[in-house]
């Protein structure tokens, strides 16, 4: 037996101590706890207990010596830590002293220690020069468990798709020629479409079931096939079909709707211009009814007026156009049309004209090209008329006679597909990061002996903080893109405003979240993600786009902050944002005087990782952005400047706004989802994911919380390292992590992903 320096009761805590020594993140409250368990822990004697609490005094620290002297009495014992262990430092602690007494008695005092002060060992191990036993994952959680609770009540549609993609036509393969690359994807949404997954969210006598959300989960597994084939699929059944579903009649339903889910009929969504970009209002094409032939006129009027990046444009028979709708004279604002393009020989009609786009960053395998219309004559039926008809007679009619009204009603119809681009973003990032992290549990490197088997680069602490917050983030998102099509999705809801606002912002930061995860997950690893067999490198050319197609984020982040000053009910004049600002201040009045240097420094585990700061915090800020937003705008128009002319001024005003109202909304969905949840083991798990992505928001925008003086510089690094200690503590957890992506194992392909 080896000889021992301090008593038996004292050594059990050496292994806390130097943890506790080595990291300055230690506070008053939680030294606190270690004190209490102290005089609580009857194993020790007088003696013990003294000399243990001098220790902990933080003016008089234990000296280096004996720093050291903890070091060698761990290093001698040649024990091992064991990564996946529930409470592994206590369970070091029981091994450290059953080496020099045989066989100890484990105080169970401790593990209140490592619970109440969030110790994990794997965040510590380059302190112990001990061997480590690497296990890549604990066996707590059940990735299949994970996957359940992910699926929802989508879970029947989801396995039978997730087993229909083992269709050898869906096999993915490096194909580089574009022309070979877009034959192969149309061929598979041809397959999707023929066994009746196209139509899933069209009516029941149209071929589908109804379900727009279940679309949405089939959606975001097209990505982890191909880029290309969930755009193009999108296109088709979501922007080219949903445009007749939603904006069409029961005419244009029988006529179209049928063949468009079964890809009898291929189609095209043309609203975007060259020349106009995200400014749909302004667009340059022309429908001019003309009364003696009762037809439509569809004219493209000047060179870069023509419809650009149109998804489908040389595979198609078919086009909804978006237009402005001129009648008798007047324009009555932008209206979609059914325009045929091409003959059943694929022959382009007489005045259309289609260009390819050519090669792209990525999704190479979209048929994006260019349409221009010369002249080009369709019957008068052919306009999408649920919100604005020519009747026989000639004359227009709308059932919502405020123009901007019916223009925002006719966008707001499509909103679904916003909500796909984020789901399809999403799956891009769980793809890369299940790519990223099963490598991370492969590769090993480094280690500060030879002799030792190197150290896998998941149990390094950087490792962890570039990828795990991705991953806690993935869970958040998706919950809260899930409670949003549910929203979009409710009949009993036509007012589909507020959805608009909220998708707005979701869809910028998640596919901001998406590109800037999936470059991480290239360069952790390393060169191998840089190959293309590895497919990280076509997610980063697919998923790019993601951030400008379906509206340019910047501009989206512009309109939900609008969406949150227009909740006050209040027009953008002078007289109108007195009564936004008499409601604001109301409502800031509380939070603003909450502020003093105990909140803004408190630091103790209990604090940083309750929800309810969580909360405080993101509403402070969109609050108070909103506020100081508002008070801004009020000031240019007293000044005599025009509202557009106004809002340009506070343009980087209201993307941040945007921006804190996205993350809020996604912090409070999530939140609310692990309060429903019943299963206590997984909504512990849950809690912490939403507690990793919580202080994760506020460490990055801790510059805003620093200069308004809701946090001190003390909270700020207390938020930080909480963060790296998160990340440690999902460590032993993570493979199950991404697993529960339920990524179906045929689709993960990549060879450092095996």
């Amino acid at each position: 037996m080896v000889t021992l320096d301090y008593s038996l009761g004292i050594l059990q805590y050496i292994p806390f101590y130097y943890v506790i020594w080595s990291d300055d993140l230690l506070s008053a409250s939680e030294i606190s706890v270690v004190q209490k368990t102290i005089e609580e822990d009857s194993s020790l004697d007088t003696s013990d207990k003294s000399q243990l609490l001098k220790w902990l005094n933080r003016d008089s620290p234990p000296t280096e010596e004996e720093f050291k002297k903890w070091k060698q009495t761990i290093s001698n014992s040649q024990i091992k830590l064991v990564e996946s262990d529930t409470y592994p430092l206590t369970s070091l602690s029981q091994r450290l002293g059953n080496v020099y007494c045989g066989d100890c008695d484990f105080n169970d005092h401790l593990k209140h220690i490592e619970i109440n002060l969030g110790i994990q060992p794997n965040h510590y191990n380059h302190l112990f020069h001990v061997e480590v036993i690497h296990e890549k994952t604990s066996k707590q959680y059940n990735a299949n468990e994970l996957d359940k609770i992910l699926m929802g009540e989508h879970r029947a549609v989801v396995e039978k798709f997730r087993a229909f993609l083992k269709n050898n036509v869906f096999q993915w393969q490096i194909e580089r020629n574009k022309e070979l690359l877009r034959e192969s994807i149309l061929k598979q949404v041809q397959q999707l479409g023929e066994n009746g997954y196209g139509a899933l969210a069209y009516p029941k006598e149209y071929g589908g079931t109804g379900n727009m959300p279940a679309y949405g989960a089939i959606f975001e597994h097209l990505m982890y096939l191909d880029g290309s084939l969930a755009v193009k699929f999108g296109v088709q059944f979501g922007l080219f079909g949903g445009s007749i579903q939603k904006l069409g009649t029961k005419k244009h339903h029988d006529a179209y709707l049928s063949d468009a889910g079964t890809t009898k009929l291929l189609g095209c969504f043309a609203m975007t211009e060259t020349g106009h970009g995200s400014n749909v209002r302004g667009i340059k094409t022309t429908a001019t009814y003309d009364k003696s032939s009762d037809e439509i006129v569809i004219h493209t009027p000047g060179k870069n007026d023509n419809k650009e990046y149109i998804g489908n444009a040389l595979h198609s028979k078919i086009a909804t156009v978006f237009a402005q709708l001129i009648v008798d004279g007047k324009n009555e604002g932008v209206h979609a049309l059914v325009v045929p393009l091409r003959n059943e020989q694929h022959e382009l009609f007489e005045g259309i004209t289609v260009e390819d786009n050519g090669y792209k960053l990525g999704l190479n395998g979209v048929d994006n090209g260019k349409i221009w219309f010369n002249q080009v004559r369709v019957p008068r039926t052919n306009l999408l008329d649920k919100y604005g008809a020519i009747s026989e007679k000639g004359t227009y009619t709308s059932p919502i006679k405020n123009p901007n009204k019916r223009f925002f009603t006719m966008l707001g119809t499509l909103v679904g597909g916003r909500i796909c681009v984020a789901r399809g973003a999403l799956g891009g990032a769980k793809m890369a990061l299940a790519i990223a992290v099963k490598h991370a549990l492969n590769r090993r490197q480094f280690n500060d002996s030879i002799k030792v088997q190197e150290d896998l680069i998941m149990d390094y602490p950087t490792h962890q903080l570039r990828l795990t917050p991705a991953v806690a983030a993935s869970y958040v998102y998706h919950f809260t893109l899930e409670e949003m099509m549910k929203s979009y999705s409710d009949e009993s809801q036509p007012d589909k405003r507020k959805v608009e606002t909220q998708v707005a912002g979701l869809k910028s930061i998640i596919t901001w979240y998406a590109n800037n995860t999936i470059q991480e997950c290239r360069e952790a690893c390393g060169g191998k993600g840089y190959l293309v067999e590895n497919r990280i490198p076509d997610l980063k050319g697919d998923v790019d786009i993601f951030t400008t197609f379906e509206g340019d984020n910047t501009v989206l982040l512009q309109l939900a902050a609008k969406g949150v000053l227009s909740d006050f009910k209040a027009e953008f004049n002078s007289a109108g944002f007195a009564s936004v600002l008499k409601l604001l201040r109301t409502q800031l009045s509380d939070r603003l005087n909450t502020l003093n240097p105990i909140y803004a420094n408190k630091v103790d585990a209990e604090h940083l990782y309750n929800p309810k700061f969580h909360k405080h915090a993101f509403d402070y800020r969109t609050r108070r952005l909103t506020y100081t937003l508002a008070m801004r705008i009020r000031d240019y128009i007293k000044k005599g400047v025009p509202s557009y002319q106004a809002f340009l001024k506070v343009q980087t005003h209201l993307i941040a706004l945007g921006k804190a109202y996205s993350v809020e909304l996604a912090y409070n969905t999530f939140s609310n989802v692990c309060e429903s949840m019943e299963n206590m083991e997984y909504k512990k798990l849950f809690t912490k994911l939403g507690t990793l992505y919580a202080l994760d928001q506020l460490n990055q925008d801790a510059r805003w919380y620093l200069e308004q003086g809701y946090i001190g510089g003390t909270k700020s690094k207390a938020i930080r390292q909480r963060v790296e200690r998160l990340c440690t503590e999902l460590r032993p957890h993570i493979e199950v992590l991404v697993d529960g992506f339920g990524i179906p194992e045929h689709c993960l392909t990549a060879p450092i992903a095996k």
